[in-house]
């Protein structure tokens, strides 16, 4: 019998399985796709090859600490370029900021283009963000919660987040930091990856803003996808059997009432003693689990959920002209009142700020010869209280963002391309047609999340960003442990 059958081998099911697997448990992996990695996929296309998810890498020591529990090391994953610029943002007014590679330089880069007391309040911003980080991630992140009372397990590190003013909202914090209006958007749009408006975010987000700005930003040398393909490299040497191409159906029951295992599509039976479901959380509860009733941000019109995006992958004759980078942010002119567009009204963004990545500056296999791959994102509201009818404002989208391409310099002679909007990020298994998940309200962070077991079900856990701790590579591969965790705890005893 397979001790652990985890479902998908995505970031979060790969994390888990080598956890598992270097605890000497007997584990299954189940995956639709052909290969490894989920939403952090492949795209190819007329020679082009895109890459489906993330695009932006950051704490690489977490992705060291999967492997290692499997036995191996980050050689595995090969060569990791830190980017320098992290990000080139580019403002309203024609200004550029780049956030650099390393904190000196950063401090001269404010310095040179928003003034000396900047600059210097750069220190203090730096160790502040510090601090959280160093509080929240083993008490807070990297930790479960049996129930809300789990916050005051370590009362000192949570006294120590009202003393860092944590609990604040992130734009003011950050504003109280700096004079500069562009700093003010480039130290607070991270709040969007946890599906919130910087001016309602609390400030406790700040540590993404540390992860990317601070500890930087890295490219894997092969792109994005090398980091699932080496997970499940070391997954694979650690014993764990990969099934693709199947899907599961069901999850199986013991006359006792514990998980026995899980049904395929193709009629098939993986028995195991745990499941490990990495599908996003309200998704599972639907199609696996429709006799329970879920979490209460899993059920239907419950939950708030973060906004979704419009993904362009675009394949063009070209190669981007400096000082064109890596990441490339294009803030509009409005900011607060796009949010509200976007968050309140459910509607596109009248000024939206776009992102494009350039991996093709670093990866030229991924284009021909001569050719550029640019990933052009746009937020856009969700499927749960959108207004969008994607059927005709794809068309539309598409045809503006190639004029916005244009207007800002880059190739724009298309060779090959693919729009992804909400109703196929839906199709793809991803509820309220967002890729972000459930938003990190209050009510939705930590223990008040959709929890990673279902006490209903023995032998049934989550991972994945629907869960704790949330959404993020970082907060993914997390989740894989703390999945991992829960199964020790539930099956201490294995041969």
């Amino acid at each position: 019998m397979n001790e652990v059958v985890i479902i998908g081998a995505g970031l979060a099911g790969l994390s888990s399985a080598c956890h598992l697997a270097g605890r000497g448990y007997e584990v299954t992996v189940v995956e639709r796709e052909d290969i490894p990695g989920g939403r952090s996929g492949l795209l190819q296309r007329d020679g082009f090859t895109f890459e489906t998810g993330p695009s932006v890498l950051t704490m690489p020591d977490l992705i060291a600490d999967v492997l290692r529990a499997a036995g191996s090391d980050l050689s595995l994953l090969g060569p990791l370029k830190r980017l320098d610029p992290a990000y080139r943002a580019v403002y309203a007014d024609g200004s550029t900021i780049m956030v650099r590679g390393n904190r000196e330089a950063m401090r001269q880069e404010i310095a040179d283009t928003c003034g000396s007391v900047d600059a210097a309040a750069f220190e203090g911003f730096v160790e502040w963000l510090r601090k959280l980080y160093v509080v929240e991630m083993p008490n807070f992140i990297d930790t479960n919660f049996d129930s809300p009372l789990g916050l005051f397990k370590n009362p000192l590190a949570a006294a120590k987040l009202v003393q860092l003013g944590a609990f604040r909202r992130l734009g003011p914090a950050v504003r109280s930091h700096f004079r500069d209006p562009r700093l003010h958007r480039l130290f607070s749009f991270q709040a969007m990856y946890a599906g919130l408006a910087p001016e309602k975010a609390l400030a406790l987000y700040a540590v993404i803003t540390y992860m990317d700005s601070i500890e930087g930003v890295y490219f894997p040398e092969g792109g994005m996808h090398a980091v699932p393909l080496a997970l499940a490299q070391a997954a694979e040497k650690a014993g764990v059997q990969f099934r693709y191409g199947e899907s599961v159906e069901s999850v199986l029951r013991s006359p006792t009432g514990r998980v026995a295992g899980v049904r395929l599509a193709g009629g098939g039976v993986v028995a195991s003693d745990a499941v490990v479901c990495t599908l996003d959380t309200p998704v599972a509860y639907e199609q696996l689990l429709p006799e329970l009733t879920p979490p209460r941000a899993a059920r239907p019109g419950k939950g708030d959920y973060s906004p979704s995006a419009v993904v362009w992958h675009v394949g063009v004759r070209g190669v981007p002209e400096a000082p064109v980078a890596h990441h490339n942010i294009h803030f509009g002119t409005e900011w607060n009142t796009a949010f509200e567009h976007l968050l309140d009204r459910g509607e596109l963004m009248p000024d939206p700020s776009r992102m494009v990545t350039v991996a093709s500056l670093d990866e030229p296999a991924a284009a021909p010869e001569g050719c550029s791959t640019l990933f052009v994102l746009e937020p856009v509201p969700n499927l749960s209280g959108g207004k969008i009818d994607w059927k005709t404002e794809a068309p539309a989208m598409r045809d503006r963002l190639h004029g916005f391409l244009t207007e800002n310099g880059y190739p724009d002679e298309i060779l090959a391309e693919e729009l992804v909007d909400p109703v196929e990020w839906q199709r793809q298994g991803m509820a309220a047609g967002t890729p972000f998940a459930l938003a990190h309200t209050f009510p939705q962070t930590g223990p008040f999340r959709p929890p990673n077991v279902e006490l209903r079900l023995p032998g049934m856990f989550f991972a994945g960003s629907g869960t704790v701790p949330g959404v993020g590579v970082p907060m993914v591969l997390i989740s894989g442990k703390l999945a991992a965790q829960r199964v020790a705890a539930y099956l201490p005893d294995r041969p």
